[in-house]
């Protein structure tokens, strides 16, 4: 995947390598030298649109219950510092 940087002006000047371009990976666009935009191709766009999560979806964790976890008591990690 090639990601390829224009800035504004080039962008605005030659549209048709910035799309030619976002066919193989995405297109950032800067600003003064900031990125400020991404042009990608439709079916990218839809991949990413398409794997969206809600965050109580992923806070949720399904099958959380069955995993088995130990706390250690935090005596048992301390080792008395030798000062001599």
């Amino acid at each position: 995947m090639a990601i390829t940087t224009l800035s504004s002006r080039e962008f605005n000047q030659d549209a048709s390598r910035a799309k030619k371009a976002a066919n193989d990976g995405p297109v950032f666009i800067t600003d003064r030298g900031r990125p400020a935009h991404v042009l990608l191709n439709i079916e990218e766009y839809r991949r990413l649109a398409a794997s969206h999560q809600k965050i109580g979806d992923l806070l949720a964790m399904p099958g959380v219950e069955e995993i088995e976890f130990e706390i250690p008591h935090p005596r048992d990690l301390a080792v008395p510092a030798e000062l001599s």
